[in-house]
């Protein structure tokens, strides 16, 4: 009786947690929808001179997340521990890194913003709109880093709220001034531009005040901003995460790239199907965060069964999400497709993509669930092999000859996407299934 009491409640906690960012995620992507379609509006060229920075814009941003991810853990752990000054400690070197880490992501992106059209193989038409789209994004720098960085340091004390609420009104002015800049000032591209990086910098703004406001975080006069010992550890969990970041971020520049010398619609369709598809993982993305906070608070408390406890539930819970997504993106592929633009040989080749695609859905639901399962332990160099294995191994290797080969389809490059999808999914999930569904404790002496 009092197993099936703590299992009910480490569900409902978990879903206490899940359910805010759950829902953030899901605005943020429907609003991002709106986005996508009021530049879409505007041609198929300026939806690729849009989408075309999208793979590198995943590389920085993944940049962050990766630190977020040694943050999260990091605290999480602590909390678990019940070491307040620790928790002192991460946060204080979070503020520093989050600045140091902007300043020269954004020197090297600005650097290479007149190259990225160029590399990306896109037609020379659209090159001046990506640019100066790439570009204005990429000043608020900082901000975008602290969206990351200390939103994952405010959902490591289960806090899921905020961060909820503060993407939501960012997202929310975003389209606002979208609608403003892009038709009522007539500034196209630049105006979506600008749209986005006032967003970014009011989400930046918003989590540092309330990380500011968060008793367990905040930095006071006295705390050290760097500490070797907990330096130390962040780099033990960032440094392979970073380089999973680098090893999938570039293997989607590549892709993207591969994808983008087959022309302008087929790039379109292709983006605007990528865009499209992630509303069904946005569930699984949810709980991936709620996961990595429990799995990181037991096993900061060294409870192996509550680690366990925790990582079951999540793969059953993800698993039904992500069969139910996937069903409903199959069904109404076309009608949701024609949201995003008007063009017909764009929506029958993108809804074509998405039918093929939403059979691996529940894969990829292994994949989010698996990783969120091993971040909370601080366990990331696993997943940079399998990442890098699957990525450049399968996805972009075969890709590569069905594009530049054998001169093969969208539909063929999807199949490599799905291959590479699947074999991540069973490389992760595979040694959890051998061990008895146990995951492997090594608790830090």
């Amino acid at each position: 009786m009092m197993g099936k009491t703590r299992q009910r409640s480490s569900i409902k906690t978990l879903l206490m947690l899940a359910i805010p960012t759950i829902i953030e995620e899901m605005l943020a992507t429907v609003l991002q929808y709106v986005d996508t379609a009021m530049v879409g509006r505007l041609g198929e060229e300026a939806i690729a001179s849009v989408t075309l920075t999208s793979s590198i814009g995943w590389l920085t941003m993944s940049f962050f997340s990766a630190i977020g991810i040694a943050v999260m853990a990091l605290i999480s752990n602590a909390l678990g521990e019940g070491d307040c000054q620790k928790i002192k400690r991460v946060a204080s070197l979070s503020l520093l890194v989050t600045l140091s880490s902007s300043i020269i992501v954004m020197a090297i992106s600005l650097l290479l913003a007149p190259h990225i059209p160029r590399l990306m193989g896109a037609e020379r038409r659209i090159w001046d709109d990506a640019i100066a789209y790439y570009t204005i994004i990429t000043l608020p720098m900082v901000f975008r880093a602290a969206t990351r960085i200390q939103g994952s340091a405010i959902r490591a004390t289960k806090d899921t709220r905020t961060p909820m609420a503060i993407n939501l009104s960012a997202n929310i002015l975003n389209v606002i001034l979208n609608y403003i800049l892009i038709y009522s000032l007539g500034m196209g591209v630049r105006g979506a531009a600008i749209a986005t990086a006032i967003s970014f910098t009011l989400s930046g703004l918003g989590m540092l005040i309330f990380f500011q406001h968060n008793s367990l975080l905040r930095f006071t006069f006295g705390t050290p901003l760097f500490d070797k010992k907990t330096a130390l550890s962040m780099t033990r969990i960032a440094v392979p995460s970073i380089a999973t970041s680098l090893a999938s971020c570039l293997g989607h520049v590549a892709f993207a790239a591969l994808v983008s010398s087959m022309g302008t619609t087929i790039y379109a369709s292709h983006a605007l199907a990528i865009q499209a598809e992630e509303i069904v993982y946005i569930p699984g993305y949810g709980l991936r965060s709620a996961t990595s906070v429990l799995v990181g608070i037991a096993y900061g408390e060294r409870d192996r069964g509550k680690v366990n406890s925790v990582a079951r539930q999540s793969v059953l819970i993800t698993l039904a999400m992500m069969v139910s997504m996937g069903l409903l993106l199959f069904i109404f592929s076309r009608p949701y497709m024609s949201i995003f633009t008007s063009s017909t040989p764009v929506q029958d080749l993108s809804s074509r993509m998405l039918r093929l695609i939403a059979f691996t859905e529940p894969f990829y639901g292994m994949i989010i669930v698996m990783q969120g399962i091993l971040w909370g332990m601080g366990r990331t160099r696993y997943t940079f092999f399998v990442e890098t294995i699957s990525m450049w191994g399968i996805r972009i290797l075969f890709t590569f000859f069905v594009v530049k080969v054998y001169g093969g389809t969208l539909f063929d490059v999807w199949l490599c996407m799905v291959a590479d999808n699947i074999f991540k999914s069973l490389a992760l999930t595979l040694p959890f299934l051998f061990r008895g569904a146990k995951v492997k404790c090594d608790f830090p002496s």
